[in-house]
C-alpha cells in the first residue's frame, strides 16, 4: 500500500456524526472527482477505503446511492457511477445548483460556513482529488481539480484555514500544492 493510500484509510476512519458534515464532505469529493455534471457524476478511485466509506457518504449526505459501483473485492481502480438525473438534480439542489442551467461549477461557501464543515469538504477534496508524496522520499500534498473556478474558490477556503497552498496548472487542472513538512503534516491532522 502507498503512503498516500495510508493516509486515505487513515482520514476515512474520522467518523462523521452531522448530515452538514457528510454534505461538505460529499462537496469536496464531488467538485474534485473525476466527473461531476448535470449528466454523470463519476468518481474513480484506488484507495480501498474511500471506496468502502464512499456509498455510505453518499447515504448520509443526500440518501442516495450510486448506480453503477464496484464488487467489494475488486481490484485497482475501483469506479462509481450516478447517471440517474434525480439523483444529480438531488445531489445539485443540496449545494443550491441549479444541474440544468449552471455551466461552470462555483463553491457554494454557504454550505461551508462551520470550520468543521470546512474541513470535512477539504478532507473530501484530498480523498476525491488528492496525492501525498512518502515523507522519507519527498514532501509534496496536492489537490488537483479540473475546475479552475473551484481551485481559485478552495485556495481561499485554504487561507481561510491558515494555509498558505501554491498554485499550478497540468495536463487541464488546477492544483494547489504544499512542499513543506510541517504544513503538510497539519494538513492532515
Amino acid at each position: 500500500m502507498s503512503f498516500a493510500s495510508d493516509t486515505k484509510a487513515e482520514l476515512c476512519q474520522i467518523k462523521i456524526d452531522s448530515k452538514s458534515y457528510a454534505v461538505a464532505q460529499a462537496y469536496g469529493v464531488l467538485l474534485y472527482c473525476n466527473t461531476f455534471t448535470a449528466d454523470e457524476i463519476r468518481i474513480i478511485t484506488a484507495a480501498d477505503a474511500f471506496a468502502q466509506t464512499l456509498p455510505r457518504l453518499f447515504r448520509k449526505a443526500f440518501n442516495v446511492t450510486f448506480d453503477r459501483s464496484p464488487d467489494r473485492e475488486a481490484k485497482g481502480k475501483k469506479s462509481f457511477i450516478i447517471t440517474d438525473r434525480d439523483k444529480i438534480r438531488a445531489i445539485y439542489s443540496a449545494f443550491d445548483i441549479d444541474a440544468d442551467t449552471t455551466p461552470v461549477l462555483h463553491i457554494n461557501h454557504g454550505v461551508l460556513e462551520e470550520d468543521g464543515q470546512k474541513i470535512a469538504f477539504v478532507r473530501g477534496a484530498f480523498l476525491a482529488g488528492g496525492s501525498v508524496s512518502d515523507p522519507e522520499k519527498s514532501y509534496h500534498l496536492e489537490l488537483s481539480t479540473t475546475h479552475a473556478s473551484v481551485s481559485r474558490e478552495a485556495y481561499a477556503i485554504l487561507l481561510d484555514m491558515g494555509f498558505s497552498p501554491k498554485e499550478a496548472k497540468r495536463s487541464g487542472s488546477s492544483m494547489l500544492y504544499f512542499k513543506q513538512s510541517e504544513t503538510i503534516a497539519d494538513f492532515c491532522t
